[in-house]
């Protein structure tokens, strides 16, 4: 009998205007998994992660959640959906406006979770769990690191304990160390709360440090899919070429003289 996999994509299709971005995608994603989404600038990864959000709807396939297609799903049903989901924006989108405590405890409040000092007592034991304290809890974002952010903003996507956690470019801007230092985070969390994971990146040293498994996408389609300890010995053209970095190969890119 076959496990029903977390996350399913079925012959996903979505066009904007002429711009066909994605041309029939089928991914699955295991229940407890660490996937990784690799492609080119504008290959549609991120436009998967917002057709699971309901952001986008494609205009023909499935996206599956346990099984079941959330494609136009809507209202309550969708505000459900949502609230098994987190999400580490690229540049970590907190509010600017509220404390770093009041960002982590946002999504804790507006579904309901917790609200008051149980959903700040909440919020403070997450902020610790990416190695933050209480003296970083009652400043604002701008008084942070680029690094600190990402990590309130990690504490945010975790605080609710959702079952699935989408990570948009989580190192991008960040230097070395710190990039690593993530990584670890996002790796310690996922396993703390035995939830499933996809994460777009380009970054190749990430991929290999968090993933479980890789997904190149190019054109449009899933063109490779497999363990990350095979990516540096494929003979894929498409993915030797990306994962190298190799300017030379079958993926062309337009430079404007």
């Amino acid at each position: 009998m076959s496990v029903e996999p977390k996350i399913a994509f079925r012959d996903v299709h979505l066009a904007f205007g002429p711009k066909q971005v994605l041309k029939g995608v089928d991914l699955e994603v295991a229940k407890g998994e660490s996937l990784v989404v690799i492609g080119g600038s504008g290959s549609g990864k991120s436009v998967l992660i917002k057709t699971v959000l309901g952001i986008t709807t494609p205009d023909q396939g499935e996206v599956c959640l346990d099984g079941e297609n959330v494609v136009g799903a809507g209202g309550r049903r969708r505000a459900e959906l949502n609230k098994r989901i987190g999400m580490l924006f690229q540049g970590g989108a907190l509010f600017d406006s509220l404390t770093v405590l009041d960002n982590v405890a946002f999504g804790l409040v507006q579904s309901g979770i917790a609200r008051g000092k149980e959903a700040h007592d909440r919020a403070l034991e997450t902020l610790s769990r990416v190695g933050l304290d209480e003296n970083v809890a009652a400043l604002l974002p701008v008084e942070l690191s680029g690094g600190m952010q990402k990590r309130v903003a990690l504490a945010r996507a975790i605080a609710d304990q959702p079952e699935i956690i989408f990570f948009d470019e989580p190192t991008t801007g960040l230097d070395p160390i710190m990039s690593d230092v993530i990584n670890h985070l996002i790796i310690e969390c996922v396993r703390d709360l035995g939830a499933t994971a996809v994460t777009i990146t380009h970054d190749m040293r990430s991929a290999r440090t968090i993933a479980d498994n890789v997904a190149m996408i190019y054109d449009g389609r899933i063109i490779w899919h497999g363990p990350v300890e095979n990516i540096d010995t494929d003979a894929n053209p498409y993915l030797d070429q990306f994962v190298h970095g190799r300017a030379e190969g079958p993926i062309k890119m337009t430079v404007r003289r």
